[in-house]
């Protein structure tokens, strides 16, 4: 008996150590049942199986192998939010129509062009298949789904209401989604003003400049100030122009390195950003947006308030709100009500704490937060278009002082010699 009970103990252990099989994309190359010759790729365990599963399609595999990897890079392109937000509504489409959830893995993957998202939706589908929960599998793959995607996933598979969380998660997604691209695109667009600036600068500093130096060398006078500030530029650009890039693409470099390794400098960059005008106001409004908006998500998700409150925080995108927040989370634990807890921070507009009020008092506080992001989104969409239209004769100007006091330093030792003639 012993005996037996250590054999049971050791296959076990080699059971456990037996590594997981996964996917892979294989090439294949056969003939169908008319004798025509079909070639494509198959995902698959193993080239047997793949084998086996060509040949209940009515064709013989002759050759299976698996796809090659990209001599250069991962392959395929990177996994970006906007594609986990179109897994999110694919997938809420799927359980909506009565689609099973395994099966519902498989045809999102095969409507999907990244091939990482594909890996990813059949990585997540082999764990579900296996038995394990729809948010264990999420977090298995944390990069890509945070604790308020998995947390709601749970909420909804412990309901039994897991395709209508799906539904507000796609709508969570894709609305988050959409606010960043709008704040993405109110801070590319002065970054975009700047570098041209400075590359057209650098251009007539290294090509321009010099012709007009060899002129002034034959004119035996002294060159006026400014012009000659002009030509040391020049001339230091033309020597140093190597260090010169290396030194900003460092300077880039460390700055976000800092940045993200320590608190100290994310806490002054995210305070000053906030001051800056136009800028800040359309980031502040933007935080407004998400606090309403994940907190109405999660509250009409049933996960409880100081629950959304943590959840809301890590979703804050600026580490100032983020610890206003959660002040608001402690503050609400000791039982004092929402509004009153975002009134003593003194961070957040009057009408985010009035229509928490009237929520809490009505008792449709999710309704009322869905309200605020609405309205918040909104004043974020028309705040970027304002900078657009307010930068456009900035563009101008700055090109216009760059190039134009080049050109008239250049040209000012030529009027003085006029002037004498």
């Amino acid at each position: 008996m012993a005996t037996t009970a250590q054999a049971k103990k050791t296959t076990a252990r080699q059971t456990n150590k037996q590594p997981k099989t996964t996917s892979s994309v294989y090439l294949f190359k056969g003939v169908d049942k008319k004798g025509n010759k079909i070639e494509g790729e198959i995902d698959g365990m193993s080239p047997a199986i793949i084998k086996a599963q060509l040949l209940k399609q009515g064709i013989r595999a002759n050759q299976v192998k698996k796809k090659p990897k990209p001599l250069f890079g991962s392959g395929g392109k990177k996994i970006k939010p906007s594609d986990i937000a179109v897994f999110s509504r694919q997938m809420a489409t799927m359980m909506k129509a009565g689609v099973p959830l395994v099966q519902s893995f498989e045809i999102v993957a095969d409507g999907l062009d990244n091939p990482n998202v594909r890996k990813l939706v059949m990585e997540i589908r082999e764990d579900v298949a296996a038995g394990g929960g729809f948010a264990s599998a999420l977090r298995k793959h944390p990069k890509y789904f945070d604790d308020l995607f998995c947390n709601l996933v749970e909420a909804g598979e412990q309901s039994g209401a897991l395709e209508t969380m799906l539904d507000r998660i796609a709508t969570y997604k894709e609305k988050t989604e959409a606010l960043k691209a709008k704040i993405k695109k109110a801070l590319t667009y002065p970054i975009a003003v700047i570098v041209v600036a400075i590359v057209v600068t650098g251009i007539l500093l290294v090509k321009v400049v010099p012709q007009f130096a060899e002129t002034f060398s034959s004119f035996g006078a002294d060159l006026p100030a400014f012009t000659l500030f002009v030509l040391n530029l020049s001339e230091l650009a033309q020597n140093h122009w190597f260090k010169i890039l290396l030194g900003v693409a460092a300077f880039v470099f460390l700055f976000k390195e800092a940045k993200k390794r320590f608190e100290s400098v994310g806490y002054a960059v995210d305070r000053y950003i906030l001051k800056v005008p136009v800028v800040g106001n359309i980031l502040y409004l933007s935080v407004m947006a998400r606090f309403a908006r994940t907190l109405s998500t999660t509250f009409a998700a049933g996960v409880p308030l100081i629950d959304a409150l943590t959840s809301v925080a890590g979703a804050a995108g600026n580490r100032i709100y983020r610890d206003a927040i959660i002040k608001i989370r402690e503050d609400v634990s000791t039982g004092i009500q929402l509004n009153t807890a975002i009134r003593a921070q003194k961070m957040f507009p009057t009408l985010l704490i009035q229509m928490a009020s009237i929520g809490e008092e009505s008792g449709a506080l999710d309704e009322m937060l869905e309200k605020v992001a609405v309205y918040y989104e909104e004043a974020v969409d028309n705040q970027v278009d304002s900078l657009t239209s307010l930068l456009e004769p900035m563009i101008m100007a700055v090109l216009g002082i760059l190039v134009g006091g080049l050109m008239i330093a250049m040209y000012m030792p030529i009027f003085q010699i006029g002037q004498v003639v």
